[in-house]
């Protein structure tokens, strides 16, 4: 039997003759955080709410603990699952306390006890002198906190979140995202996180599954979607870069202008098309190989400097902003030693 706590296993959902997931598999150990990142339309919330109980499959199963929760006959009522829900617009009562939206759930236990617990998740979610409060008195990043606690109370097995931060501004977001991983890991909640936001992502979960139109195209970490990304789909949707034609020899080797590459997945000779990033080029002022700078992006820490060859393409590089170089300027580069992702052209 398998160990894991959440295993989707071919799942798919239609909306009559429109087919809008399709074959997912992936699976979550407990303790574990995953994430479905896609573009809106993609359908992962249509996934979540699969998982949760607010869809019903039309092909394959999901298995919660060891227990059939849904498969495309029958699915175990939401509420029964033991599962977790955070909402994209945190969903609290208004006219309840903070402490009384956290324990809403709770309304079966002792007074004492649910009062002890309601107190604790505060603590937990850094709100512990707002008990008292009401929604309207919080900010978005302390409302999204309220309903990670209150999804936390009643003591769920899985947890899900639907596009949670999409509200807030992109660096609260980020920052929230690492904050909300913390406590999940601190309580070793299993969580499944959905969102079109790559930063998001990157800063909250263990395994990321990249959706496109309805199917899983890779279930991966971070950084081999970055580096090896399965499809070109990913290549494009994840990070920055350039793909740049050249022709495979069969041997781990594609010949382009700038020379021959090694390839991270050998494809068989013929025409390809390499995926460089900008962290695979630096600029080196004694190399042979040359281009011009034809614009550069400031972002702090970094310049994001557009580079165009002889032949006119062009290439991205990523370089300290303590070393500056002017557009319209001619400069070498060097190519990273590690293999590069290849697609067939």
């Amino acid at each position: 039997m398998s160990s894991a706590l959440l295993q989707v296993e071919a799942l798919g959902v239609s909306y009559g003759d429109k087919q809008v997931v399709r074959g997912l598999n992936f699976s979550l150990a407990a303790g574990e955080i995953g994430c479905l990142l896609g573009p809106s339309g993609c359908g992962k919330t249509t996934a979540l709410r699969a998982v949760v109980g607010f869809e019903r499959p039309s092909a394959g199963r999901v298995v919660v603990a060891g227990e059939e929760v849904a498969h495309a006959s029958w699915g175990l009522a939401p509420e029964k699952r033991r599962i977790g829900m955070v909402f994209q617009d945190y969903a609290l009562f208004p006219h309840l306390s903070i402490a009384a939206n956290v324990g809403f759930g709770l309304r079966a236990l002792p007074r004492s006890e649910r009062t002890a617990r309601v107190a604790r998740l505060l603590a937990l979610v850094g709100l512990g002198g707002k008990a008292e409060a009401y929604p309207h008195q919080l900010s978005g990043g302390q409302q999204q906190r309220v309903a990670l606690a209150r999804a936390l109370a009643p003591g769920p097995r899985l947890l899900l979140l639907d596009e949670p931060f999409s509200s807030l501004d992109s660096d609260l977001r980020t920052q929230l995202a690492r904050e909300v991983r913390q406590i999940l890991r601190q309580e070793h909640i299993t969580a499944l996180l959905v969102t079109h936001d790559q930063h998001e992502a990157f800063a909250m979960s263990d395994h990321i599954g990249v959706m496109h139109h309805g199917a899983l195209d890779q279930w991966a970490d971070g950084y081999t979607l970055y580096h090896k990304p399965a499809t070109r789909f990913i290549a494009d949707f994840i990070g920055e870069g350039v793909l740049l034609p050249g022709q495979a020899d069969g041997r781990g080797l594609v010949h382009t202008e700038l020379g021959p590459i090694p390839s991270s997945n050998s494809p068989p000779p013929g025409p390809v098309q390499i995926l460089l990033r900008p962290d695979d080029i630096r600029l080196c002022a004694d190399s042979p190989i040359q281009a011009t700078i034809s614009d550069r992006a400031f972002r702090g820490a970094e310049y994001l400097y557009t580079l165009r060859l002889a032949s006119g393409a062009r290439l991205l590089s990523l370089m300290p902003s303590h070393y500056e170089l002017a557009v319209g300027s001619a400069c070498g580069f060097c190519l990273s030693e590690q293999g590069v992702p290849v697609f067939a052209d």
